[in-house]
């Protein structure tokens, strides 16, 4: 009797560290010109002093990481990165829309959407101070 075969990683359904290089590429230039998330101060500040090719390398890194492939992640920690940002919970809102565009443009399939969400939703409590949504919007 055969073994069923073990499933590929979502990194490698994802397509490798080439793709999501890609993904991640177009992710950080829709976040970093986003006016929903730069009317924060503190993040427009961070957004033109962190180069984005170095950011764009950390995300890259993160996600491979996160997704079962080989690399380590070597940035700081979700909480270290944010805190002093003060991300309420409609800049988190519009950061999901962006990552959900960016999904979309490249077509990922439902089911890696839903594992790459879940593993973004898993940082929320590390980034997002004020878990509130402007007024009229539903969590």
């Amino acid at each position: 009797m055969t073994q069923p075969a073990e499933r590929p990683s979502l990194y490698d359904r994802l397509g490798g560290v080439y793709s999501i290089a890609t993904v991640m590429d177009d992710f950080i230039d829709r976040i970093m010109v986003d006016p929903r998330l730069n009317a924060n101060p503190l993040v427009d500040e961070a957004h033109h002093r962190v180069p984005p090719a170095g950011f764009k390398y950390l995300v890259t890194e993160m996600v491979r990481w996160a997704t079962g492939g080989q690399q380590k992640y070597t940035g700081r920690s979700m909480t270290d990165s944010h805190v002093h940002l003060k991300i309420n919970g409609a800049e988190w809102e519009a950061f999901l829309d962006d990552f959900q565009q960016t999904l979309d443009k490249f077509a990922r399939p439902a089911e890696e959407q839903a594992e790459l969400k879940a593993l973004v939703d898993n940082t929320r409590s590390d980034i997002v101070v004020d878990s509130g949504l402007a007024d009229g919007a539903n969590a």
